[in-house]
């Protein structure tokens, strides 16, 4: 055989291994032979012999087509990833032989080789292709939404600015919350971001691109390049990767959609990068072989050695992501030890010659970073489709990777020999412990403690000497009266006088006897006559027998008491030492410490992804969820990545090595010795490219602030001429008619000299409409205080009483505000004095707001009021601008006024909810929500208890998803239709809301939606169904906290404030109730 031909037949054997183990995995067939016949039949197409086999054992029809938002992979590799120089590497294990199968799938290489040569893209890369056209047809898709659908950025860049130097988010633009997973895990770390950064292109790059392959690796290296520089030193909030996935995306050409395992984009991205340092390092190293970082970085070695046929091999291979399987094992090690040692595996070279052997791998070489695959996706045969495993699997924070270093071979198979030993024995102590503790030849098993225990209680009951069937039988009633339900037992009494009455055989007494015979009563129907004992016991027994059998029996049990002792304390032992074996400082030597986790949540065909990062500077693990980046905690990173608890789960453990500090540590400039940091440390074209960028940014909020300084100066003036307006007109009604108490006069307030604008300007719940008006209680509480000055004040001047009347009505909001109320009362409703002394406003604006409330023209109506409202008028007149900030005084006025809406919301989303009309009460509550939130940033009494209203607005959500689950499991196609369109334009907008705050019960209560929807995944249903559920659940359960645009806020009449009182007060009072009635 000539070289050519034994290489070309090692790679196509080491492929068709690959291909067997992918098909193994996904379909869960272990018959080699049909493995290869697929194979064969697909011409070395994993997707088309996939379907061969389900087809052919499941019978199950495949899917005509995988829509966009599938994004998790059938199958994860059992076989390593090797990187694009490890084929070189590779040893023959299988023989010379060629029969035609092996010729077939040799051809098959060859035309995949020469495709590859010409465009320089495999079939592997077409495939990761699609998921990102997928993406870029999400995002493209979305701007044909409605509005209530778009994710869209906040119109005000204040909102998108970064804080401080909080890491920079990814926005997700279109199911690329993966891409944003894997890219902040590469970020983070500091060696890798340094490489991307610093990377320059070949100087040669004109002469580029010689084939498609190197015409994507530039430009997406230099578009990878600018993305980091911005997630460096923007100062924005989050950036955008769009053109990153666009050029990815271009690069490959598909007309098919399939689905993909994010690892698969993870794979190629790294070797796409490590061609293109390649493509560098050729240029600038004089050596044979120049090195390249990624190699460094992320790629080691292994040694396979084991036995085939009965002849030893030894086989170095690199590996990059290391695949390990998650069913069937407890934690990360188990999982080592399970790829590590490989048993038995099947000899390829052919069928009929299949032969077992056994292999063990070794690492000889441990990369910088060491990525491990999770694999939790597996085919169901039965259902014809993917499903997730979401057992749990527990990972240390710092892993020691000695015993399975290949320096360790012969101490860690000293070791594993002996776990083995101890495993062994620990089964059977096991097996012993069970027998124990579960004893008995039947359906139902009980320690044998307590069985011995119950013996020595049933022995040691008083003897009974005749049957209790017997004694039952006797009490029965006689001739005819047995078919009759049996009376209940009674005292000694009535059955004497029963007795008697029997024996006189008087027909009345028989009568009454089975009058009274069906007669149920429930508590002595069942009672135990008192002389029969409580528990069964034994005939017949003797004082010998009881003796001998009580110390047989509490012997027996003493000694099942301490067999049960000293076998759970030697399994204990056994555990303990099996826990340790590795402890000992010379297995300890080889620490990697835990980076980053990649979580995904959701089902096999659909989920989110999101990952934890750890940060060495401020010694806390962070969770980057797309635009959202915050402070986390282990605890919340076992609970969402070990599994078993959730949908949620771990599908990538990314160590570095801890011995290795320049991973993860800054850059130190060279001159002044200080850490470079921001800006910094970019290179002049990209420093220059991200200066640019935050210019555009700051030039957008000063154009925001100009803006919002011209609206808000458009609406002072339209208020000034508003009111300019509305002065003109009560002035020219006041001089050409009376005042008439019959007729209703419109509250303004009276033309005055220019200087007194300010009070043309006051609140309109400070002026009432008229006093006929219901909402006349300011006027009357006025009145009533100065009723109560005329009473107490000797001097009776105008001023004097104003004085008098002020210090009674401002004493008697204080009492208002420092009282204690009920639910259904809340002072700062009847009076704006109450809000102010509740938030501690200043003292000006306290007098000025209560001397306008006795300025009130509504007061004119007999000559003491007149004069006081004058006098109170003129004082107005005389306070300076110096001495009142108008401005302030303003802004605490239209608090108030957003006060008084919020709780408008908040009643009226109350009062709908109640109805169960949860549809429209939802967008007040949410409104309610948002409102008061805004309030309580000022101050704890600017609104009312969040809690609270987050309560009902959580209960409402809750409410529409039910409506919304149970119209989708109808079938019914206008209530199903219904039923999206809820979830759809109502639901899922205010998903973002409850994880923006991140509250334990607004994540139990989107977890418990999510969960509900997510539960129809595994169950069957019409394809019209299936169709419109996998359409939609991508909405549901993306983690974006990017907040969706929302309808305008429903209109809401003004409200006076007797009106919006008695509301407040009747709706408070209702709920009450009903949480009572609750409890």
């Amino acid at each position: 055989m000539t070289v050519e031909q034994n290489v070309l037949q090692q790679h196509s054997q080491k492929h068709q291994q690959t291909l067997l183990n992918q098909l193994r995995e996904v379909t869960g067939t272990t018959d080699v032979q049909l493995l290869q016949q697929a194979l064969q039949v697909s011409n070395g197409d994993l997707a088309e012999a996939v379907a061969y086999l389900t087809e052919k054992n499941a019978k199950v029809p495949q899917q005509d087509e995988t829509t966009y938002y599938q994004t998790s992979q059938v199958s994860n590799d059992r076989y390593i990833s090797v990187g694009s120089q490890a084929d070189s590497n590779v040893i023959d294990l299988t023989g010379d032989d060629k029969d035609d199968l092996q010729r077939a799938i040799a051809l098959s290489l060859a035309e995949s080789n020469r495709a590859f040569r010409e465009t320089g893209i495999t079939d592997e890369e077409q495939a990761i292709s699609r998921v990102l056209e997928a993406s870029i047809a999400e995002n493209k898709a979305s701007l044909k939404r409605t509005h209530t659908e778009v994710w869209s950025d906040s119109p005000n860049p204040h909102d998108r600015k970064r804080i401080d130097n909080c890491p920079v988010g990814l926005k997700n633009v279109g199911n690329t919350c993966w891409f944003s997973a894997v890219i902040q895990s590469l970020f983070n770390l500091l060696e890798f971001q340094r490489l991307v950064l610093n990377y320059s292109p070949p100087a040669r790059v004109h002469e580029l691109p010689r084939n498609q392959k190197e015409h994507r690796n530039l430009p997406f290296m230099q578009e990878l390049r600018t993305l980091f520089s911005l997630m460096v030193g923007s100062k924005r909030k989050y950036v955008d990767p769009s053109r990153a996935v666009e050029i990815l995306k271009d690069a490959f050409k598909s007309s098919e959609s399939q689905q993909q395992d994010v690892s698969e984009f993870t794979h190629k991205l790294l070797d796409w990068l490590e061609d293109a340092f390649q493509m560098k390092a050729e240029e600038d190293g004089d050596e044979d072989k120049p090195k390249n970082p990624m190699v460094e970085l992320f790629y080691g070695r292994f040694l396979a050695v084991g036995v085939l046929e009965g002849k030893k091999f030894e086989n170095t291979e690199m590996f990059g992501q290391y695949p390990l399987q998650v069913n069937g094992f407890k934690d990360l090690h188990e999982c080592l030890e399970a790829a590590m040692i490989e048993g038995e595996i099947e000899s390829l070279h052919s069928a009929e010659n299949s032969a077992r052997s056994g292999q063990e791998h070794w690492f000889t070489e441990l990369p910088p970073v060491l990525t491990f695959e999770l694999s939790r996706f597996e085919f169901n045969q039965a259902l014809g489709r993917p499903e997730k495993i979401h057992n749990k699997l527990e990972f240390p924070s710092m892993l020691f990777m000695d015993r399975y270093m290949d320096r360790n071979r012969e101490i860690t198979r000293i070791k594993r020999e002996e776990i083995r030993r101890l495993k062994e024995h620990l089964t059977l102590l096991q097996q012993r412990l069970e027998r124990y503790l579960s004893y008995g030849s039947g359906p139902k098993r009980f320690p044998l403690a307590d069985v011995l225990q119950y013996a020595m209680e049933f022995a040691s009951s008083k003897p009974v000497c005749t049957s209790p069937v017997e004694d039952i039988d006797s009490s029965a009633p006689p001739g005819g009266t047995t078919g009759l339900q049996l009376p209940p037992p009674s005292s000694s009494a009535e059955q004497d006088s029963s007795a008697s009455a029997e024996s006189s055989g008087s027909a009345s007494g028989t009568a009454a006897q089975q009058q009274r015979a069906p007669v149920h009563k429930p508590f002595t129907q069942s009672r135990l006559p008192p002389d029969l004992p409580m528990h069964p016991a034994p005939r017949h027994i003797t004082e010998e027998e009881l003796r001998v059998l009580e110390g047989c029996l509490h012997r027996w049990r003493s000694e099942v008491e301490k067999d049960t002792r000293d076998l759970q304390e030697s399994i204990k032992r056994i555990l303990r030492t099996i826990e340790l074996m590795y402890s000992d400082k010379s297995m300890m030597q080889v620490p990697y410490r835990l980076h980053a986790v990649l979580v995904h949540e959701g089902q096999a065909n659909a989920g989110h992804y999101w990952a934890y990062i750890y940060d060495p500077h401020q010694r806390c693990w962070m969770k980057y969820n797309d635009i959202a980046v915050t402070k986390s905690s282990w605890e919340e990173l076992v609970r969402d990545s070990f599994g078993g608890y959730r949908n949620a789960s771990a599908y990538c453990l990314m160590y570095i090595n801890d011995k290795k500090p320049f991973l993860i540590e800054e850059d130190f400039d060279k001159e002044t010795g200080q850490i470079l940091s921001g800006m910094d440390k970019l290179p002049p074209d990209l420093k220059q490219y991200v200066k640019g960028d935050n210019e555009l940014f700051d030039k957008e909020i000063v154009e925001w602030n100009a803006l919002q300084a011209r609206k808000a100066q458009q609406e002072k003036l339209a208020l000034v001429a508003a009111a300019a307006a509305a002065a003109a007109a009560a002035a020219s009604t006041a001089s050409s008619t009376s005042i008439s108490s019959s007729s209703p006069q419109p509250m303004s307030i009276d033309c005055s000299p220019p200087d007194n604008a300010a009070l043309q300007q006051d609140p309109e719940y400070m002026e009432q409409p008229s006093p006929t008006s219901d909402s006349k209680h300011l006027q009357e509480d006025t009145e009533r205080a100065i009723s109560r000055a005329s009473a107490e004040q000797e001097e009776r001047s105008p001023e004097a009483l104003l004085n008098a009347a002020l210090k009674l009505e401002y004493a008697r909001l204080v009492r208002f505000a420092q009282e204690d109320t009920p639910p259904e009362k809340d002072y700062r409703l009847h009076h704006v004095i109450v809000y102010f002394l509740q938030n501690q406003a200043p003292k000006k604006i306290l007098e000025r707001t209560l001397l306008t409330q006795f300025a009130d023209r509504n007061l004119a109506f007999d000559e003491r009021c007149k004069s006081i409202m004058n006098v109170a008028r003129a004082k107005l007149d005389l306070i300076k601008p110096e001495e009142v900030n108008m401005d302030e005084y303003e802004i605490w006025h239209q608090d108030y006024r957003n006060f008084r809406e919020t709780t408008i919301f908040m009643i009226t989303g109350l009062e709908l909810c109640h109805k169960t009309n949860y549809v429209e009460a939802l967008i007040y509550l949410i409104y309610s929500y948002q409102y008061n939130k805004e309030l309580l940033s000022k101050g704890l009494y600017r609104g009312h208890d969040e809690e609270f209203l987050g309560h009902y607005r959580r209960d409402c959500l809750l409410k529409l998803n039910e409506q919304a689950a149970a119209m989708f499991e109808s079938g019914e196609e206008p209530e199903v239709t219904t039923g999206l369109g809820i979830m759809n334009e109502l639901v899922v907008p205010c998903i973002p809301l409850l994880l923006l705050h991140d509250t334990e019960r607004d994540l139990l209560a989107v977890e418990d939606m999510r969960n509900r929807w997510c539960s129809y995944l595994g169950q069957e249903m019409d394809s019209n169904l299936q169709e419109k559920l996998t359409d939609f659940l991508p909405k549901l359960l993306d983690c974006s906290t990017e907040i969706k645009s929302f309808h305008d806020p429903p209109k809401v009449p003004a409200h006076s404030t007797l009106e919006l009182c008695e509301r407040f007060g009747r709706i408070m009072t209702t709920l009450c109730k009903v949480a009572n009635h609750g409890r």
